[in-house]
């Protein structure tokens, strides 16, 4: 009971975060997207620049915007502020401040007669947030242009089902004009989104896991964040219950800052002997 507080106190911080960078209401009372100077300005998670109440940018949208774009003038801050975010605390914004982090922890709690801990390709399939990344984030704002030389922000547009629901759906629901102009794209990003809340129900955080390109960014600098887990092998006892516990299926004794530890603490929150750090 105790453990299951603190996890809702975790989510409690997430739902605080996700209130304070969507609290643009008018956004949403008069179906149109904040443009004001906060836009200028990143948010850590991934949450999307369209949503109604959304008053930052994507750190990823921004980073296709830059990418996509004949001026570079804001490209230096995008990276460095990915690069500035994940060398502070890696990916404890995963764990603690994205939005669409916690709506999938939220599914995760429907209950389902069997839950999916790993299988066959798990491990590999992981890998595909990286080429998502590479692919959809860098080569082809970069390559793929229109006749001004501008390329367009691929990930969001195809696949991002986070900007579907925070920002797709009620600005569609809100606009009449824009239900009139629905077409094979919208219809392709809700079964996307669709899917990821299905899978979202038996796997824990597979959006995290499999396709994010921001969680791929951050967790290269898990290993080296100033903010890092540590296990002190004095105290340790090899008994297992920590790696149990992990969603992301790490365990923390052989190694605490792999690239999939989103920082949420079950982990040291669990060890018996307060081994973890």
């Amino acid at each position: 009971m105790d453990k299951e507080k603190k996890g809702w106190k975790r989510h409690g911080v997430q739902a605080l975060w996700a209130l304070l960078t969507n609290s643009y209401l008018a956004g949403f009372a008069r179906g149109k997207i904040y443009q004001g100077k906060l836009k200028n300005l990143c948010v850590p998670g991934l949450n999307c620049y369209s949503c109604p109440g959304a008053l930052g940018a994507c750190p990823i949208g921004a980073v296709q915007a830059v990418i996509g774009s004949w001026n570079f003038k804001l490209a230096f801050y995008a990276a460095g502020f990915l690069m500035f975010v994940g060398a502070l605390a890696g990916r404890f914004v995963c764990g603690w401040l994205c939005p669409f982090g916690l709506i999938q922890d939220l599914l995760h709690k429907i209950p389902f007669p069997e839950k999916i801990g790993t299988f066959r390709g798990d491990r590999l399939l992981r890998k595909l947030k990286y080429v998502i990344l590479i692919v959809f984030v860098i080569l082809l704002p970069m390559f793929l242009v229109d006749v001004l030389g501008q390329g367009a922000p691929y990930f969001c547009k195809l696949i991002c089902p986070a900007g579907t629901l925070e920002g797709g759906i009620p600005l569609v629901l809100l606009n009449e004009s824009m239900r009139s102009a629905l077409g094979w794209l919208y219809a392709w990003k809700n079964v996307l989104l669709l899917i990821t809340i299905v899978l979202s129900v038996m796997i824990y955080r597979p959006f995290c896991k499999y396709i994010c390109p921001l969680g791929a960014v951050y967790s290269v600098f898990n290993p080296i964040s100033v903010f890092r887990y540590r296990v002190d092998e004095k105290k340790c006892t090899g008994c297992g219950i920590c790696a149990k516990v992990c969603g992301m299926q790490v365990d923390p004794a052989e190694n605490a800052n792999h690239p999939e530890c989103i920082r949420c603490g079950a982990c040291k929150k669990s060890c018996p002997v307060k081994a973890i750090h």
